[in-house]
């Protein structure tokens, strides 16, 4: 049982007020606690000891004072992370992939937090450790390995990496022969790299100085950066720069996009000198991703009213829409997700009704066949490899009850061999858990879909994690996660509400939850709590909601709406100061988040409609539920004064309840902490806290004092 917690013997810090007003649409706008952001914002990006006193000793006193109201917990979270820690394989490895005289895979040693890159001779034995993560990450208190890619001819890596949680990676390369590093280093990229054919220069997307990906350029060995040649751009700050590889090896394609179009230009790596050609010209709305095949290109689009895509096909040399022809036409309610291609084999990954399919297609013959599970609710993906002239499909699945599991399927014999069955070191029984999955209606009559995990014995309404997402058209899977059983096995039912936002039931699902539509989100996350208390999962006041960054914005909203729903409310990375954020257009993704949210700055009635959800501006004088708010002083997407922000405005606004607690990790970033075990750390801290407001634990003197 979760022991009672009591009142802090302080008070929680008190920011201070200091006014900010503007005019916007005719409305005053106060801001009391606009001094929170730092004025020098991208230098505490690049180096956090650069944080301005007074803001660094704010953030260090909320981090005291949430350590004194959970110090309660800390046995609680002991125990949680041996019992997290202990569902680790600690020597896990990666099934390798072949390419060519070798199989490349990542492993982790025993007792290690980062991954190894190795390789070994193609079906034989010898490992070779070409990047110990371990040896690189000591003494720095943040390390993350971005990419690893090692060259066509087997002589090179390149690889990345950032060293402060601000998505900011150095581009190194590896002689593999001496172990030894080049004196090549190329500073501010995304991470990205892809080799050209020759193997002497390699291609990255560079971060421009307000944090926005905005060129594509080429590295030559043994020259300077200042030297490398620009290859693409896109100079629109509303349009993000994305670099990967072909399937087919021949081109890296440089994609450009913004939340409603894109485009993609080709770059032929055989062409050392080349330059990148435009598949088709952006045209609003639409939206496509190339794949090449031969003399051809593979394209998924939404063109001609495809609203679910659609596969076309179109010439390599004459690419342009006008010669694109249906492949795989649209099917309303069908959405093709995903599309991969093979030198005599075409993949796509389809959702229909929330279930994910593989479809197979013989290239030749034109034949398909498909790939699906019988479970509830399940998750799939594709993986892809470095080899093109294959017969082998790489997928992994899972469900909230069945741990991953890696499958090899040839695509001719329609064979699949388990390749990788996730280890659970202190066991895992499947047969103890049931997965269900229902539908809670909103009130605008769209079947929300809602997928649940409990224990197999559980009897009678249960407190429950109730966790929701529901922006940028990304799907939740129902897939598996071994950290989620602490809670299940404290009796605790999970469930993931599929809201709008996401593309969970098509693109439609996802139109219906952005900019004016925006609020339906929210009343889908309350409808799932209504409906998981109507069907006696769980009961009013025993839920506690869980969001990260868009989640995070859902989690603000829905405790502004139903504070008397939740028993808590966990918001990791929020994004809950939307109004001054998209106000704010030299912060990072604001100008490419107005198709999304709205561009308050030009458009009177987006501006109304965010202001009407905005998290930070809705905080009203009511009863709070206990709030754990999660911040990382270096994050470039939700930077880490909205929650403080929020905190603050909270506490000086509410009427009751609570307690209200920012923990900000002044190491790291977005993702948080980068070693996989002192990632544990900072989900137990969630776990103990989630345990704590369904049981009651915190008492009325501690929520009155936040």
């Amino acid at each position: 049982m979760t022991k009672p917690i009591a009142a802090a013997a302080r008070q929680p810090p008190r920011a201070d007020r200091r006014p900010v007003a503007q005019i916007i649409h005719g409305r005053k706008l106060v801001d009391d606690y606009a001094w929170l952001r730092a004025d020098n914002w991208q230098e505490v990006l690049a180096d956090p000891e650069k944080t301005p006193p007074d803001i660094r000793a704010h953030l260090e006193a909320e981090n005291a004072y949430s350590h004194a109201i959970l110090a309660p917990t800390e046995a609680l979270q002991e125990e949680l992370v041996a019992e997290l820690r202990g569902r680790i394989k600690e020597d896990d490895a990666q099934v390798p992939w072949p390419d060519g005289p070798f199989e490349y895979y990542t492993r982790f040693r025993e007792g290690g937090q980062h991954e190894l890159i190795c390789r070994r001779p193609r079906g034989g034995a010898g490992e070779t450790i070409l990047l110990d993560g371990d040896a690189q990450a000591k003494g720095k208190a943040f390390f993350d390995i971005g990419a690893a890619e090692h060259a066509p001819d087997h002589g090179l890596l390149a690889w990345s990496c950032d060293e402060k949680g601000s998505e900011l990676y150095a581009i190194r390369v590896r002689d593999l022969a001496s172990g030894d590093d080049l004196p090549d280093v190329v500073q501010r990229t995304d991470g990205s790299i892809v080799w050209s054919a020759d193997s002497r220069a390699f291609h990255y997307v560079r971060v421009d100085d307000n944090h926005r990906t905005a060129q594509v350029l080429r590295h030559r060995l043994g020259t300077d950066q200042a030297k490398d040649e620009l290859i693409a751009q896109d100079l629109d700050p509303g349009w993000f720069v994305h670099l990967r590889r072909s399937c087919s090896g021949r081109f890296a394609i440089a994609s450009m996009s913004d939340h409603d179009s894109s485009e993609a230009w080709l770059i032929d790596l055989t062409d050392a000198g080349g330059p990148a050609r435009l598949v088709a010209p952006r045209t609003p709305k639409l939206r496509y991703e190339v794949e090449h095949h031969g003399e051809r290109l593979l394209i998924r689009t939404n063109a001609d009213g495809a609203e679910d895509f659609k596969i076309v096909e179109a010439p390599l040399d004459a690419p342009d829409r006008a010669y694109w022809r249906d492949l795989v036409p649209h099917r309303p309610g069908c959405m093709i997700v995903a599309a991969s291609v093979f030198m005599r084999h075409f993949v796509r990954l389809e959702r229909e009704n929330g279930l994910p399919r593989i479809i197979v297609r013989d290239i030749a013959s034109g034949d398909e066949h498909s790939i699906a599970f019988t479970e509830e609710a399940y998750s799939l993906r594709i993986e892809t490899g470095p080899e093109f002239d294959t017969n082998i499909l790489r997928f992994v699945y899972s469900s909230m009850t069945t741990p991953n599991e890696t499958y090899d399927y040839d695509m001719v014999s329609r064979e699949r061999t388990l390749r990788k069955r996730q280890e659970i070191p202190t066991g895992h029984d499947p047969s103890r858990y049931i997965t269900r999955r229902i539908f809670a209606r909103a009130p605008d009559g769209a079947e929300v879909p809602v997928s649940i995990l409990a224990r197999a014995d559980r009897q009678g309404p249960a407190p429950c994690l109730l966790y929701g997402y529901g922006a940028y058209g990304h799907a939740t899977p129902a897939s598996f996660s071994a950290n989620r059983l602490s809670l299940v096995d404290r009796g605790f039912i999970y469930a993931i509400a599929h809201v709008r936002g996401g593309a969970d039931k098509g693109w439609n699902w996802y139109e219906s939850g952005k900019l004016a539509n925006k609020p339906n989100t929210f009343s889908d996350f309350i409808a799932a709590g209504r409906k998981l208390i109507d069907d006696g999962w769980t009961q009013k006041g025993r839920i506690v909601a869980q969001g990260g960054s868009a989640g995070g914005m859902l989690m603000g909203a829905v405790a502004n709406l139903a504070p008397d729903m939740f028993a808590g409310i966990i918001a990791d990375v929020p994004f809950v100061d939307v109004i001054n954020t998209m106000l704010d257009k030299d912060l990072p993704l604001t100008p490419p988040e107005w198709l999304e949210w709205g561009n308050p700055i030009d458009d009177a009635q987006a501006f109304e409609t965010m202001l009407s959800y905005s998290p930070y501006d809705n905080v009203r004088a009511q009863i709070y539920p206990p709030l754990l708010a999660l911040a990382g002083l270096t994050d470039p997407r939700v930077t880490y004064w909205e929650p403080a922000k929020w905190v603050a405005r909270l506490r000086a606004t509410m009427k009751g309840g609570g307690p209200i607690l920012l923990r900000t990790n002044m190491d790291a970033g977005h993702g948080g902490a980068s070693g996989r075990f002192e990632r544990l750390g900072e989900v137990a801290l969630q776990q103990a806290f989630a345990l704590a407001a369904a049981s009651g634990a915190f008492t009325s003197a501690a929520r009155r004092s936040a």
